[in-house]
C-alpha cells in the first residue's frame, strides 16, 4: 500500500478584474511612472500570479525613467508572495533544513563583506506524480550585496569617486546578511521551479544592488509578444534573458538566431541550458512567429546541445 497522502489541490485562482477607477488608483500608487505598455504588463503579471496590488503584494519600480535607452522596470513581491504563488499549484513544499552558507576567510573585507560570505543555497521541493524533487537556488554575495562606491574630496576639494566600495552599516545586508542572502537564493529556487507563475517577478532583496546609468543590476522578465516598432520599417525585436539575474534585452529578430547560437554553445551545464530555454519560451515562440526557420533552428540548436551535455 502506498504511504503517499495525496495533497488537497487548491481551487483554481480566478484572475481579478479591475474597474477603471481601481486601475487609475493602482497606476498612481504602486505602479507610478510606468508607461502604458509597462502598466498593462504589470496588471497581467498581477492577474497571472494572483497577487493583489492593493495589498502591496506586487509593486513596480522604474529605473532611469528619464532615459529611454537605459530605462528598466522591475515587478517586486516579498518572499511570502513567492511561497504563496508556488503553494497554490499544490506541488510545492519548503525545505525542512536551514539554508546552506559558504564563507571564506579570503573573502572577508571590513568594508564590503565583513563575514566573508561566498554564497547561500536554498532548496524547495516540487512534486512530480508521487515523488518530490529538489529545486535549488543559489545566491552569491558579490552578485546581490548592495555596495556603494565611496566618494571623497580630491586635491581641489571636489568630491569624486574613489573606486572603493562599502556596504551600508545601518542596512539589513550588514545587520542580518544570512536572512538577506537566503531570501535571494529562495527566490531563485522558486522562480526556477515555477517559472510560468513567477517569471518576471523579483524579491526586494534581489533588487537592492545600487542601480547606475552605466551598469544597471536590475532584472526584468516581461514577456511581451513583441516590441513596438521604433520607426516605420524598423526590424522587430524579441525579448530575451541570457543568464539568471540579467535584465531583459530586446534582440532584433534577424540577429537572434546568431546570438542564441553563441549563447547555447557557451553553456556547459544542462540545467542552466534548460533554465534558459524555459525562461525564454515566450521569446522563442515569438521568433518562430516572425521567422519560422529561425525559431525552429534555435530549438534544434538547443536540443543538440542538451544531448551533447547529457552525453
Amino acid at each position: 500500500m502506498s504511504n503517499v497522502v495525496p495533497l488537497q489541490m487548491p481551487a483554481p485562482l480566478r484572475p481579478r478584474d479591475y474597474d477603471p477607477a481601481q486601475l487609475s488608483l493602482i497606476r498612481r500608487t504602486v505602479a507610478a511612472d510606468t508607461t502604458p505598455d509597462e502598466f498593462n504588463m504589470f496588471i497581467e503579471i498581477a492577474k497571472r500570479a494572483g497577487l493583489d496590488p492593493f495589498r502591496k503584494q506586487l509593486y513596480c519600480l522604474v529605473y532611469s525613467k528619464d532615459n529611454a535607452e537605459k530605462r528598466k522596470v522591475a515587478f517586486i513581491t516579498g518572499i511570502d508572495g513567492f511561497r504563496a504563488v508556488a503553494a497554490r499549484n499544490g506541488d510545492y513544499r519548503p525545505d525542512n533544513d536551514e539554508p546552506v552558507f559558504v564563507t571564506d576567510d579570503a573573502a572577508k573585507d571590513p568594508e564590503t563583506n565583513p563575514r566573508g560570505f561566498v554564497k547561500a543555497t536554498v532548496k524547495a521541493f516540487k512534486r512530480h506524480g508521487n515523488e518530490w524533487h529538489p529545486v535549488v537556488g543559489v545566491a552569491y554575495w558579490n552578485e546581490f550585496a548592495p555596495l556603494k562606491e565611496i566618494w571623497a574630496p580630491n586635491e581641489s576639494g571636489k568630491r569624486v569617486p574613489t573606486g572603493r566600495f562599502e556596504i551600508d552599516k545601518k542596512g539589513n545586508w550588514y545587520r542580518m546578511p544570512h536572512v538577506m542572502l537566503a531570501k535571494c537564493a529562495e527566490a531563485q529556487a522558486l522562480r526556477k521551479g515555477w517559472p510560468e507563475d513567477l517569471s518576471g517577478i523579483y524579491s526586494p532583496e534581489e533588487m537592492e544592488q545600487p542601480m547606475t546609468d552605466i551598469t544597471p543590476t536590475d532584472a526584468i522578465a516581461q514577456f511581451e509578444q513583441e516590441k513596438r516598432l521604433k520607426l516605420v520599417g524598423a526590424t522587430r525585436s524579441v525579448p530575451i534573458i541570457w543568464k539568471v539575474g540579467d535584465p531583459i534585452v530586446y534582440v532584433p529578430a534577424g540577429q537572434l538566431y546568431d546570438e542564441a547560437a553563441k549563447h547555447i554553445a557557451s553553456v556547459e551545464i544542462a540545467a542552466e541550458l534548460k533554465w534558459w530555454r524555459e525562461t525564454n519560451s515566450a521569446g522563442i515562440r515569438e521568433l518562430w512567429a516572425i521567422s519560422k526557420s529561425d525559431g525552429l533552428g534555435v530549438n534544434k540548436l538547443y536540443e543538440d546541445r542538451l544531448k551533447a551535455l547529457a552525453g
